[in-house]
């Protein structure tokens, strides 16, 4: 089955699974986020831990959870910027000389 424009529907272009740009900077910004809450919060129970020395059972099980988390959203940020830094177009040659002489 085909379109008048002799495409199937599945080749129209707004079907395509790509992430908008601001979409995709909110995603990287929220992992960038994410990544500085968790290590906040693991370097705060890390010295919770050391300082006060809690002894409630369930605090064994707490304080380490921050660490578990930052290798989590450190990959995640890391995928989402790298796909976010992919999907900006560079500047053609014609341009590059306006903007230097902008910037001076």
């Amino acid at each position: 089955m085909s379109t008048p424009g002799g495409r199937t529907p599945c080749s129209h272009p707004t079907r395509h699974h790509r992430v908008s740009a601001p979409r995709l900077t909110r995603s990287t910004q929220r992992a960038g986020r994410l990544l500085c809450w968790s290590l906040t919060a693991g370097m705060t129970t890390a010295a919770t831990d050391i300082l006060l020395t809690p002894q409630a059972d369930w605090w064994q099980a707490l304080w380490p959870a921050p660490w578990y988390l930052t290798p989590l959203a450190a990959l995640t940020w890391a995928a989402l910027r790298a796909h976010e830094k992919a999907e900006q177009h560079p500047p053609d040659d014609d341009t590059l000389p306006d903007q230097w002489d902008q910037a001076a």
